[in-house]
């Protein structure tokens, strides 16, 4: 236990990246919504995607390199394509945290200042953490921020299984397969149900520089027992979260709020509503520093990813880089830059940001779960670390799904461009 413990950051890493948008706006709408229906598509989503996020931490305990390399072992086409998916997706996934992050500050110190000004000063101090306190900070920053929400998650479902609330008949409604609606609902849903696919790559890079403060890299068993941790305990996380919608607001007639700021008065009403007013700056600091830490740790794996993906890219260019660090400097400046562009023009609402975010991460989750399939079955990977029968029955039956629903969106969006 004691060894687990020595190592234990990466997982909880994945869970800092995991635990926001999804578990905080999509679980608790969810559970608003349609009530426990959609209990079983959760748990499904985080069986279908744990081979893929798992083997992150598993090939770079295996080889030593991140994901990106394993990549670029299959062929340069690959690392293209991960550039490509990645350029599509990260200043989008970066601004929906950030929005929702504002949304939650702006709420509990009752601020009135524009979104794009609250959203610049996040970022910038995000930047400001990073370069000053580096991994080993966030390390630090994210098990106590994971252990308080985990905490208060726990005792607010509890309490919130007394509750007697007032239920109106036609504010009752089910999950239906053939509405439109519910099935874009369902795709943004699983698109960060539990994370992105992406965040396996950032998985492989943080268990890298875990090695680099441990001075060793641990054994296989360890690495991978440290990471279910975390993978787990998201999971419990997303359940606690969508029975809070259900049991507090569902068959209310109450609508949760697209608005960010209202949505987070909405949100931390629910957890007093469970455990009394007492709670309130208990409950708002633990989901405003979940989010947050979501926010920094997203922007600290892009401003990561970018240096490997840069070196396999453009090898001569990296070999002319003389101060690496600065590069990384450069990299967190350009998502700040692109982030609040998408912040600035393309922003209608908290809503329809985490939407088009999660709903590109579902569209490209078979491309990066093939990838990192391909990764940890060829040559590269020494036999006896690569995924056992198990694994790589589940991988395929997770990648069929994805492709399957990717074509039932399509097909829903192109009904209703009809």
């Amino acid at each position: 236990m004691a060894k687990i413990l020595k190592i234990m950051g990466p997982g909880l890493l994945y869970a800092g990246a995991a635990v926001g948008v999804s578990h905080l706006v999509q679980s608790t709408r969810a559970g608003a919504l349609f009530n426990f229906d959609l209990v079983w598509i959760l748990i499904l989503a985080n069986l279908l995607k744990y081979p893929f996020f798992e083997f992150g931490p598993r090939y770079a305990t295996a080889t030593g390199k991140s994901l990106v390399e394993g990549y670029q072992g299959i062929g340069k086409w690959a690392v293209v394509l991960f550039g490509l998916l990645s350029l599509i997706s990260m200043f989008v996934i970066q601004a929906a945290v950030t929005v929702v992050t504002v949304g939650l500050f702006a709420y509990i110190f009752n601020l009135s200042i524009s979104v794009n000004l609250l959203s610049i000063s996040i970022l910038l101090i995000s930047v400001l953490i990073l370069i000053v306190g580096k991994y080993s900070f966030l390390d630090k920053l994210i098990k106590l921020i994971i252990v308080l929400l985990a905490v208060s998650t726990l005792v607010a479902v509890f309490s919130a299984l007394g509750i007697d609330k007032e239920i109106s008949p036609e504010a009752i409604r089910n999950f239906h397969w053939t509405n439109r609606a519910d099935i874009f609902f369902l795709i943004a849903f699983v698109g960060w149900m539990p994370a992105p696919i992406d965040v396996s790559v950032w998985s492989s890079i943080w268990n890298l520089e875990k090695n680099k403060v441990l001075g060793y890299r641990p054994q296989m068993r360890d690495a991978l027992l440290e990471f279910r941790v975390g993978y787990i305990g998201t999971a419990l996380l997303a359940l606690g979260f969508l029975a809070l919608g259900a049991l507090v607001m569902y068959g209310t007639g109450e609508e949760l709020s697209s608005n960010g700021t209202q949505f987070a008065g909405q949100l931390i009403s629910m957890y007093t509503t469970s455990l009394g007013q007492w709670a309130f700056w208990i409950i708002s600091v633990a989901a405003f520093t979940t989010m947050f830490s979501t926010t920094l740790t997203v922007l600290d794996a892009y401003s990561r990813v970018l240096n490997p993906l840069f070196k396999a890219l453009f090898p001569a260019a990296w070999n002319g880089v003389s101060d690496k660090n600065r590069l990384t400097r450069s990299w967190l400046a350009l998502m700040v830059a692109g982030s609040m562009a998408i912040i600035v023009f393309a922003a209608k609402t908290m809503v329809f940001m985490v939407t088009v975010a999660t709903t590109l991460s579902f569209l490209t989750a078979p491309v990066l779960a093939w990838l990192n399939y391909r990764v940890v079955t060829n040559s590269q990977m020494p036999v006896d670390a690569r995924p056992g029968l198990f694994l790589r029955s589940l991988s395929w039956t997770g990648i069929v799904f994805f492709v399957i629903f990717s074509g039932v969106y399509l097909y829903w969006s192109l009904l209703a461009w009809g």
